[in-house]
């Protein structure tokens, strides 16, 4: 093994040592219908420097089987290539969730994220690891018995891409998240009812909410697509999108003195994608 090889082999285990733990807690399991969504993006990249990239990017989902606008979404970030294998990101993304009841766009949440990318080449074959943390911070009313006001989450993707064709590189990944401050219940579920640990003070606000500093991976996405170059300007992607999602839900009444469900809510979400870019 070269001296080169080897280096490249050292980032990309040192990155994979950043997998967080898992953690379980008794709920009441709930299976979801499978969902079918799409995504759509444009973007520019601009290249100040030799590894230094500024990216801007709008997406627009849809959900509910294509049936509605789920979101839209700005995001401006930073990436550098430190080395030939290792790069940086830096980003914010604006998320705007959009309310089909009401028919508009409301309780927007903003999101920062922090990314380190090991590259390893092959041949003709790119292999990456990439560690995403992010925080993402909602904005409006919500329930504090139920979330965080800022989520934090790792996503780690371990990804295979081919560079033997000319314009045209099929690619592949996998992707696992996992929520690193999600509300811990004191309470368990005995079929009907949820009851407390001897001594807990049920008539207490928050008597069931111990604290936001659960850890658990609550998705597991796999991805196929295709990078084509139209020219050395522009570029377009297509891709599948196959998310196994694993979410705990809590419902808790306003006051935190009632426990109503806590839920492991389990089911597929697939998403059909494109997205152009623009580089200058």
């Amino acid at each position: 093994m070269t001296k080169h090889i080897y280096q490249k082999t050292v980032v990309l285990l040192a990155l994979a040592i950043l997998l967080p733990c898992v953690s379980a807690l008794a709920q009441t399991d709930m299976d979801l219908d499978t969902e079918f969504g799409g995504r759509i993006s444009a973007g520019l990249d601009k290249k100040i420097t030799k590894g230094l990239h500024l990216t801007l990017e709008e997406e627009a989902r849809m959900a509910e089987n294509f049936g509605s606008l789920s979101r839209l979404q700005t995001t401006l970030g930073v990436r550098y290539k430190v080395l030939p294998y290792l790069r940086f990101g830096l980003g914010y993304v604006l998320i705007n969730p959009y309310d089909t009841d009401s028919g508009s766009f409301s309780s927007a949440r903003h999101r920062f994220y922090f990314d380190i990318t090991g590259t390893l080449s092959l041949g003709a074959w790119n292999f990456s690891l990439k560690e995403r943390l992010q925080a993402t911070h909602r904005t409006g009313y919500f329930n504090e018995y139920q979330n965080p006001a800022t989520a934090l989450m790792l996503k780690s993707r371990i990804m295979a891409k081919y560079k033997g064709f000319v314009k045209v590189e099929p690619y592949a990944y996998f992707e696992m998240r996992h929520y690193l401050n999600a509300p811990v219940i004191n309470a368990s579920f005995d079929g009907t009812n949820y009851y407390t640990p001897t001594g807990s003070r049920k008539g207490d606000a928050g008597w069931f909410l111990e604290g936001f500093n659960g850890c658990y991976a609550n998705r597991y996405r796999s991805c196929v697509g295709v990078e084509m170059e139209i020219t050395k300007q522009h570029a377009v992607e297509l891709y599948i999108l196959a998310d196994y999602i694993s979410e705990k839900k809590v419902d808790a009444n306003a006051e935190g003195t009632k426990l109503k469900s806590y839920t492991l809510q389990k089911g597929w979400v697939m998403n059909l994608g494109a997205a152009y870019v623009f580089s200058f």
